[in-house]
């Protein structure tokens, strides 16, 4: 599993523009920046949806004032979704939405969930990571249901 220290995976997530979905290599979004990344296991689910996204859309200020360049959230999910789910909650430019649909950056990261008898099939556990220049800086990953160890007040006191 990927941990402080560790390099981020050279991998492709997918976004959604308005001329529709455009790969986006892992090395354009980290090099040279300093990005908080929160990750969990469905767009629109209620956890993921009511919890965890909108406390890092809603202390976006607070993060950028600690010199974070970007913020970005990613999940198992289609460009699509992603783009549906910035639309639906928000965001604005605030968050940058990566779509990980064939959960190459999960496999890489070890941050694989198996939520088949869910019928969610193979997602992303919860975390946040804040990386500088490619570089994990930190690492929280949930454990148990919620958002203690990968919200936002507690990446706050990291970053």
């Amino acid at each position: 599993m990927i941990k402080v220290g560790d390099h981020f995976p050279d991998v492709t997530f997918t976004v959604m523009t308005s001329d529709g979905p455009k790969p986006k290599p892992s090395s354009e979004i980290f090099k040279g920046k300093k990005v908080v990344l929160f990750g969990l296991p469905g767009a629109f689910t209620p956890t993921c949806h009511r919890n965890h996204l909108p406390g890092y859309r809603d202390k976006f200020d607070d993060l950028k004032a600690k010199g974070v360049d970007t913020i970005a959230v990613t999940s198992v999910n289609d460009a699509f979704v992603m783009g549906a789910w910035r639309d639906a909650t928000n965001c604005g430019d605030k968050i940058e939405f990566l779509a990980d649909g064939s959960a190459a950056f999960t496999k890489a990261a070890g941050l694989t969930l198996d939520l088949t008898e869910r019928g969610l099939g193979v997602r992303m556990r919860r975390f946040s990571m804040l990386v500088d220049d490619g570089v994990v800086k930190t690492m929280n990953l949930e454990e148990a249901n919620g958002t203690e160890e990968s919200g936002v007040d507690k990446m706050l006191t990291q970053v």
